[in-house]
C-alpha cells in the first residue's frame, strides 16, 4: 500500500509515539524547502531564483520553509532549531533569515540572524507577517512567500545600498487591517478626531491643519511594507548564482511570530 507523502513525512519526523520530533534531521531542499507540499511549481522556481539574486547581491541567505505541523511544539523553538541546524546565513556574519509556515497550525515565524536584526527589527517582522494573511487565508502559499521574500530582499538591499533588478509578482494585495494592528488604527482615528475637533495652535495651519496631517502621513507610511535605509553590511558576489548550501550562520531567536 502506498503511503501518502505527508503521512510518510510525519512518520519520519516523529519516529514513534511518545518521542519528540527531531527537527535537526530535516535537510534543506534549496532556498525553498516545501515539506508540506503546498507551493506551486512556478512560485517555487521564482522564489529560488529571487533568493539566489539576493544572496549574490547582498550575501544574505533566505530559507523559506513549510511544515505540515509543529507537532505541538512552539513555532519559535522549531524555527530556531532548524535555523541553527542548517546554519542559515554566512558564518561570522550571521546574515540569514528563515520564514517558516506551519500549515496545519496556521502559524508563521520569521527567524532573523544576528547580523540582520538591526535591518529587520521585530516590529518590521511582525508587520510583514500580518501583511501575508490575505494570501495565506486563501491558501495561496506561493503568493504569500513571494510577497514576503520581495519585502525582505528589497529591505536588505536598500540597507546595503544595492539595487535589485528582480521583482516577484503578487496576486493578493494586503489590506490596511492586515498591515496595521486594529488597536493602532482605532487609536489613530480617535486622536485625529480629537485634533480636528479642537483644532491646532495658531501658526500650524488652522483647525485640523499641519499637525493632524503630519500624524496621518506618518501612520500611512508605517503601514506599508517598509523601505528601510539604515545600516548595511557590505557588498557580496557569490559567483554564478543558484543554491550552494547555507553558510553556517546563527540566530539568537530574534524575529516575530504570527497566525492567520
Amino acid at each position: 500500500m502506498r503511503i501518502p507523502v505527508r503521512l510518510a513525512l510525519a512518520l519520519a519526523l516523529c519516529g514513534s509515539l511518545g518521542h519528540a520530533v527531531d527537527w535537526k534531521q530535516l535537510k534543506p531542499q534549496g532556498y525553498v524547502s516545501d515539506f508540506a507540499g503546498v507551493i506551486d511549481v512556478a512560485a517555487k522556481s521564482r522564489l529560488e531564483h529571487y533568493c539566489a539574486v539576493v544572496e549574490q547581491s547582498t550575501g544574505a541567505q533566505m530559507a523559506l520553509v513549510t511544515l505540515p505541523s509543529l507537532e505541538g511544539e512552539p513555532i519559535e523553538d522549531v524555527a530556531n532549531t532548524i535555523f541553527r541546524a542548517w546554519g542559515v546565513g554566512r558564518k561570522g556574519k550571521d546574515t540569514g533569515i528563515m520564514l517558516l509556515l506551519a500549515i496545519g497550525d496556521r502559524r508563521s515565524r520569521l527567524e532573523v540572524g544576528y547580523g540582520l536584526e538591526p535591518i529587520l527589527p521585530d516590529g518590521f517582522d511582525g508587520r510583514m507577517l500580518r501583511s501575508m494573511r490575505p494570501a495565506l487565508r486563501r491558501q495561496d502559499y506561493g503568493d504569500a512567500l513571494m510577497a514576503a521574500a520581495q519585502t525582505i530582499g528589497s529591505t536588505i538591499a536598500q540597507a546595503d545600498h544595492v539595487q535589485l533588478q528582480e521583482r516577484l509578482p503578487r496576486r493578493v494585495q494586503p489590506g490596511l487591517f492586515d498591515s496595521v494592528p486594529l488597536p493602532v488604527i482605532l487609536g489613530g482615528i480617535f486622536l485625529l478626531l480629537w485634533l480636528f475637533r479642537f483644532g491646532s495652535p495658531r501658526g500650524y495651519g488652522g483647525p485640523g491643519g499641519f499637525l493632524p496631517g503630519l500624524i496621518l502621513g506618518n501612520m500611512m507610511s508605517r503601514s506599508t511594507w517598509g523601505s528601510r535605509g539604515s545600516g548595511g553590511f557590505g557588498g557580496f558576489d557569490s559567483g554564478d548564482g543558484g543554491f550552494g548550501g547555507f553558510g553556517g550562520g546563527d540566530s539568537g531567536g530574534g524575529g516575530a511570530s504570527s497566525d492567520w
